[in-house]
């Protein structure tokens, strides 16, 4: 079948994309799935920094590629050997394909399944196939999904069946920045009621980990970005302490407020400046914990010493350790029962032809989440 694509085939161009347009809509033929896949029809595609971070070239990936990793869909054709899926099915995609049987996936550590990783590093599915043509050559998928697309031949492993009950556009939300900020707080810091949590960097993912300490009960949720209109829409949905992060004094105002900084400090701004502020706010005895994505030579220093002496943990996070068939749906659950309301991350939906001023947007942090509708 041929379909249109997002197609990335140069990093690092000039900003603004809408000027040198990185990001071309093509039409491509996507072939058939194979053993284990599945062909979706796209419903949304959430706008995050990790495609972000693609194009500008902070994490490189093989090129040319089809961009876009956070979605839901329909599911309307099933490869030889699926099983648990129908056509007609609602389905939201996990940027990482859980093998389920590798060392990691034993474990209860999908986020670290070790197959998965490969096949996201190689731009592949999980069998090593790759679908997408353009004029007769291969073009990579992003994290196993390219969801900037009409259709999207994936993983049965890279897909997650969720309740009709949600609304499909805002189900897209569910695929990162939930799973990420959401997993981050319950499985990766674990918080526990009353618990001292900060976030520092507010994008899509940094405010869904605010919805998370609101929704594990923590007692106090300090918010920490360079963007003042960010802090207010923290405080709108629970933090209760504001800062700004270039506010000189910020870290002694925060371990004063806090009486000595907070149990856990999680970074999501991608930045090693962010996570050495994180790493200074965090108290005696608490855990600074990453999943901000930050540039692949970015480096961070600190002494051992205060990991003894003040038993500290570093910890990071990738898609907030979470089991997406597992935690998907039960994040589903809170949010339709009223107890994360993921709905307010949602700041606008376009189309494909946008794509590229949808990454300016993004970029001078205009946006929480936006979202391509197909």
């Amino acid at each position: 079948m041929f379909m249109k694509s997002v197609i990335l085939r140069e990093s690092g161009l000039p900003k603004p994309y809408s000027q040198s347009k990185p990001l071309a809509v093509e039409t491509v033929e996507l072939t058939p799935p194979g053993p284990l896949e599945v062909l979706i029809k796209i419903k949304a595609a959430g706008v995050c920094h990790s495609d972000l971070s693609a194009i500008n070239g902070d994490r490189p990936r093989p090129l040319p590629v089809a961009l876009g990793h956070e979605a839901s869909g329909v599911v309307v054709e099933i490869g030889a050997g699926v099983d648990g899926l129908e056509k007609g099915d609602h389905v939201v995609m996990s940027f990482l394909p859980v093998c389920g049987h590798c060392g990691y996936c034993a474990e209860g550590r999908a986020s670290l399944c070790e197959p998965g990783y490969k096949a996201n590093a190689a731009g592949s599915l999980l069998s090593g196939s790759k679908h997408i043509r353009l004029n007769g050559y291969e073009i990579n998928h992003h994290s196993g999904v390219s969801a900037f697309s009409e259709y999207a031949v994936v993983s049965a492993n890279s897909v997650v069946k969720i309740t009709k009950k949600l609304d499909l556009v805002e189900a897209a939300l569910f695929g990162c920045a939930v799973i990420t900020g959401v997993g981050a707080i319950f499985n990766t810091c674990a918080v526990k009621p009353g618990q001292t949590v900060a976030v520092v960097g507010l994008g899509g993912v940094g405010l869904a980990a605010i919805l998370g300490a609101v929704a594990a009960g923590a007692g106090e949720i300090i918010a920490i970005d360079l963007v003042p209109a960010k802090l207010a829409v923290a405080k709108e949905l629970g933090a209760t302490m504001t800062f700004l992060a270039s506010e000189p004094d910020v870290i002694e105002k925060v371990r004063d407020a806090t009486g000595g900084g907070v149990q856990y400090a999680v970074e999501m701004a991608g930045s090693a400046k962010a996570f050495d502020l994180a790493y200074r706010i965090t108290k005696r005895g608490g855990m600074t914990t990453t999943a901000g994505l930050a540039n692949v030579n970015s480096k961070f220093e600190i002494s051992p010493l205060p990991l003894v002496g003040e038993e500290r943990t570093i910890k990071g996070s990738y898609m907030g350790s979470s089991i997406p068939s597992r935690d998907i749906p039960r994040y589903i659950d809170l949010y339709l029962k009223g107890r994360l309301p993921v709905d307010k991350l949602l700041s606008s939906i376009g189309s494909l032809d946008n794509i590229n001023e949808a990454f300016d947007r993004l970029d001078r942090a205009e946006v929480l989440r936006h979202l391509i509708v197909p």
